[in-house]
């Protein structure tokens, strides 16, 4: 597509999302988070990149000299919807879902697309989208919800989200949701099999025989959350099927005299470093993540796989493209 749209991105993080849609013919004029590392991130491997670090609910386009952009993006924070959380919706600092509408209100663009947790889809919080969906039809909106999950859109991971996006009716009479390209993304072990043996690891085919199912949903992107461990009990066991130990980050790849015994529970496995974690969540091997390891961490385990939010960006452009202008 020749056709080239704006986008003001919110909750960047590591630029997930970001990347997702610039390749789907959005350009930021700014992207904003409140974390000083992904800013960093953010500035250093995208130097034509406007980044705002500022707390996204003191925002206002007009003292930026923003007045309207055609899309609104941004990834939500899951945490207060999370079933792994206390779910506080809108009531939880964290939540920039209002913020976001607020933002709509003042700045009108053509389109609006959001992404977080399934969860905001229970039962429990109704109240919360029925308020945004009144926001979005004074607005003059229409709107979808979806459910769609990266390993359909060939990223190796379980890893499902739930967008809203919402246009004018003339444009949104041209959307529709990406079908997926596949039922399954490729497994753990055909994705960091030469990872593994980049150091010499004999046992990198072993190892990629028993990681043989894509990767489970990666967590702990949460601030609140203690350390860079691959997430609570139950997925730990998850990764460990896969032959992964998932208690800790490795600093590297497997040394040519590390044992594989899987026998040994998570002692005989090996563990995955921050570069094989943005693998598995689409990032290409080029973006540099800064900070320490737990803060690099965190910014990729929080990212929107840029191969979704390409897929949905594609749709969004065309969408715009049909519409009026």
């Amino acid at each position: 597509m020749d056709t080239r749209f704006t986008s003001l991105e919110i909750g960047a993080g590591v630029g997930g999302q970001a990347l997702g849609l610039a390749r789907a013919s959005f350009d930021p004029v700014l992207v904003i988070d409140n974390d000083p590392h992904a800013c960093r991130t953010l500035r250093l491997n995208q130097p034509g990149w406007n980044v705002l670090e500022l707390d996204f609910n003191e925002f206002v386009g007009a003292e930026h000299g923003i007045e309207t952009v055609d899309l609104i993006s941004g990834g939500l924070p899951s945490q207060p919807y999370s079933v792994a959380g206390k779910q506080q919706g809108t009531k939880d600092d964290r939540d920039l879902l209002r913020a976001s509408i607020r933002l709509a209100t003042e700045l009108q663009p053509r389109a609006v697309l959001l992404e977080t947790t399934p969860s905001l889809l229970m039962p429990k919080f109704v109240g919360v989208r029925t308020n945004v969906e009144e926001e979005l039809k004074l607005l003059g909106y229409t709107w979808s919800w979806m459910v769609l999950d990266a390993q359909n859109f060939g990223v190796p991971q379980t890893r499902k989200s739930c967008l809203l996006v919402a246009m004018r009716l003339d444009d949104f009479v041209f959307f529709e949701w990406p079908s997926p390209v596949s039922e399954a993304g490729a497994s753990v072990g055909e994705v960091l099999r030469d990872s593994m043996a980049s150091r010499g690891w004999p046992f990198a085919d072993a190892w990629a025989s028993r990681a043989n199912r894509v990767a489970p949903t990666i967590v702990g992107g949460s601030k609140n959350h203690g350390g860079a461990d691959l997430g609570p009990t139950r997925t730990k066991q998850q990764w460990l099927e896969l032959a992964v130990n998932g208690h800790s980050l490795g600093d590297d790849v497997p040394a040519p005299d590390f044992e594989f015994d899987p026998s040994l529970g998570r002692h005989g496995v090996p563990k995955l470093t921050v570069e094989q974690i943005m693998l598995l969540q689409g990032l290409s091997p080029d973006w540099v993540v800064t900070g320490g390891k737990t803060a690099r961490y965190k910014q990729v385990a929080q990212a929107v796989p840029p191969p979704l939010a390409e897929a949905v960006g594609r749709r969004i452009a065309t969408a715009l493209a049909r519409g009026p202008r």
